[in-house]
């Protein structure tokens, strides 16, 4: 979710190659070091601890990244890091978090039905449906507060602290700096700071298996094999669609004025009954509440198997997501689970046999970065699959899948 989210790798090989070297130094307003303050890139498994006087060290291959410093009672610092070869030095001074607002949140958490149900939205929304979510634990629930507006019907979470989250799963440990979580009218926003740890020395077996097949079919699998050109290989099917306004469905205006007249009439009405020809305005306004169930859009297919110069392009070295209307992105590999099939009210879809996922662009093309994720992650609107994977199908972007 959303979020200023950079992508960089391990540093272990030995070959020659430009590099990303961090050292710096981590104090207070007042100067004085920070001794255990938090120092990583988002979104990976990078990390490090200051030291007594305040100092840490990063090393990582090329990209581009956001290097997050946090230390408790100071608020989060975010700066930007490019690859460059000499090593970087970076002085971070933090400022002391302001406690009145956690003071006045923390006086309104009340730890009873309505709070409980809200974390069973919030989790559900945050860490999706699939069969990982229910291998996910949030550590420290009683951190979190919500907030509910019926006027506007938008559900805001805050966190008194970074969420703790145990994924056994996929073997991670991960500490999430949640900065915003907005729920409404069924549209999710979410963003924040993650820090990856393995949650042993050494990865399980299940935990490897579970990894690839996380990987497999994602969008972070999709933009590197895009980027290598080996989205056939890999198993991706690529078609292009048009999306418009079903003129079969009335506007929303009709719709309403539709309800308005129903809750006028005191006579009992069938809203099933089928009438071809309207006569009274009672008519008109059940075949119109008929029509409502139809779909806002529909979607027109006209071109399959799209060519690689109609889904990106290059600028001055630099590559970009850059195609019209709407790509359906379809992985052969793997099939749905069955916790997509069945959605979100219990409505069970028909399987398919394969994960097909819808994309758009919200403002133009969207760069990606050399190692294959968008610099912003916000630039693209994702449905069906890949909007049924949530945060616990997200693996750390340095993540590189296993070769038999």
């Amino acid at each position: 979710m959303k979020k200023g989210l950079f992508i960089l790798y391990l540093f272990f090989s030995t070959l020659i190659f430009s590099q990303v070297h961090v050292q710096g130094n981590v104090v207070s307003n007042t100067n004085e070091p920070l001794e255990g303050a938090s120092v990583y890139f988002n979104n990976t498994t990078i990390g490090s601890i200051t030291n007594s006087e305040g100092n840490f060290e990063l090393k990582a291959k090329e990209g581009s990244y956001t290097l997050v410093v946090s230390f408790l009672g100071y608020k989060t610092k975010q700066l930007q890091v490019t690859s460059i070869n000499n090593t970087q030095r970076i002085n971070i001074k933090l400022e002391e978090e302001d406690n009145l607002l956690n003071e006045v949140v923390i006086k309104k958490i009340v730890y009873d039905d309505t709070w409980k149900y809200n974390l069973s939205q919030f989790k559900q929304a945050f860490l999706g449906r699939s069969k990982l979510a229910s291998e996910c634990k949030i550590i420290n629930e009683k951190d979190i507060y919500f907030d509910y507006n019926p006027k506007t019907n938008t559900f805001k979470t805050f966190c008194k602290q970074p969420l703790q989250i145990k994924h056994q799963g996929l073997g991670y440990k991960i500490t999430y700096d949640l900065a915003e979580f907005t729920l409404q009218n069924n549209q999710l926003f979410f963003s924040g700071y993650a820090k990856y740890e393995n949650l042993k020395s050494f990865i399980k077996n299940k935990w490897r298996k579970n990894r690839l097949e996380t990987f497999n079919g994602s969008q972070m699998h999709f933009l590197r094999s895009l980027l290598s050109q080996n989205l056939k290989k890999d198993g991706f099917v690529i078609n292009q669609f048009k999306r418009v306004l079903n003129r079969d469905r009335p506007s929303e205006e009709k719709i309403q004025l539709a309800r308005e007249l129903f809750m006028l009439t005191s006579e009992p009405i069938d809203i099933s009954k089928h009438i071809p020809n309207p006569i009274t305005p009672l008519d008109s306004a059940i075949v119109v509440l008929q029509k409502a169930k139809l779909p806002k859009h529909r979607d027109y297919l006209y071109k399959r198997n799209v060519d690689y110069p109609e889904m990106f392009s290059t600028v001055n070295n630099t590559n970009y997501l850059d195609f019209n209307d709407y790509l359906m992105v379809i992985y052969t590999r793997e099939i749905e689970e069955d916790n997509y099939l069945v959605g979100t009210f219990g409505k069970r879809k028909k399987a398919s046999g394969v994960q097909t996922s819808y994309i758009v662009l919200l403002d133009g093309k969207s760069e990606i970065d050399p190692s294959g994720i968008l610099i912003n992650p916000n630039a693209v609107f994702n449905e069906g699959y890949w909007g049924f994977e949530a945060f616990a199908n997200m693996l750390p972007l340095d993540y590189q899948p296993t070769k038999n």
